[in-house]
Formats: structure tokens, C-alpha cells, sequence
């Protein structure tokens, strides 16, 4: 079944879904800037001689400097990967570790609980998977996402239930 139809006359219509974190992909990105330039005014400001008069800084020192920061930032980016992409065929689930590709009906539900930082899906054979993309720091963006989610899901499990989709488990951060 595609996620256009027609019901009762009504034109049902349920747009794919793409969300990414929005604060915490900030965080982490101002982190990564930080530690590069942090690891770069190391490296030009380090003095040329050591304690003791015995070492030397060599340029070459201060390029490695620079460097190690430079992998340490692009490692600190991986924690910027979540990401949800939903749409008629199922979903997508890409964490900081690993990716799933999901049919509908292998979803029984949406779910973002008060007391969660994340929603997760709760799949039919009993398993939760997080969706770390969709975080209670994003507050109502998180909330949109989550119901567009569930109209989704509810259009292609149970037709005609898209416009009910929202009724179910808490779906308020906080």
C-alpha cells in the first residue's frame, strides 16, 4: 500500500519523515571546533625549548599537534550521525553505531515516554530499538517528529488510522 490513498473520499496524503538532532548535532559540532582550535593554540603556542633547555619544539611537533586534534574532532563528529528517515517503503535508523532498515510491519509502535531522552521503536518481535535522532533536548521538534512518525506508521499498518495515529503512548518530553 502506498502512503497516498483514498478513503471515504478524503484525499489522505502522509509526507515522508527526515530528523536529525538538532541541539545535540550543536553541541557536538561546537565541541569539535573546540577542540581543534584548542589543539591548534597548543601547538603555536608551545615554546621552543623545553624545561631544561633539552628538548626542542620542531615544526614538525607542532603539525602533529594539530592533527591529533584534527582526529580527535572528526571522532567527537560520529556522536553528530543520528539519524530517521521514514517513509512509505519503512524506516531507516541510523545511531551513532550501526543503521537498521525497518518494514512497517515489522513496527508495533512509536513511542517517546516522559521519562526517556529518546524515542525508540517497539518492534513487533518484542525488541526496542532507540532513535537517538529524535531527543527530548529538541522539545516540540522532537514531539512533531514523533507524531509524523506515528501517522506514518499508522497509514501503512492500519489504513485509515493515520489521522488517529497521535493517540497512544506519551508523546510530551519532560
Amino acid at each position: 500500500m502506498t502512503a497516498r490513498g483514498r478513503l471515504a473520499g478524503v484525499s489522505t496524503t502522509v509526507d515522508p519523515v527526515t530528523v536529525r538532532p538538532r541541539v545535540w548535532r550543536t553541541v557536538v559540532w561546537l565541541a569539535a571546533a573546540a577542540m581543534l582550535a584548542g589543539s591548534t593554540w597548543v601547538a603555536v603556542t608551545m615554546p621552543p625549548t623545553g624545561a631544561g633547555q633539552v628538548a626542542q619544539v620542531q615544526p614538525l611537533d607542532r603539525i602533529a599537534t594539530v592533527g591529533l586534534g584534527a582526529i580527535v574532532a572528526g571522532a567527537v563528529l560520529v556522536l553528530a550521525r543520528p539519524r530517521v528517515a521514514a517513509d512509505s517503503h519503512g524506516i531507516r535508523v541510523r545511531n551513532v553505531v550501526g543503521g537498521y532498515e525497518l518494514p512497517w510491519s515489522s513496527v508495533r509502535q512509536v513511542r517517546f515516554d516522559r521519562d526517556s531522552w529518546w524515542a525508540t521503536l517497539e518492534l513487533v518481535d518484542g525488541d526496542e530499538l532507540s532513535l537517538l535522532a529524535v531527543q527530548v533536548l529538541d522539545g516540540k521538534r522532537a514531539v512533531a517528529a514523533v507524531r509524523a512518525l506515528r501517522r506514518l506508521h499508522a497509514a501503512h499498518t492500519h489504513p485509515g488510522a493515520a489521522g488517529r495515529a497521535d493517540a497512544g503512548a506519551a508523546d510530551q518530553p519532560g
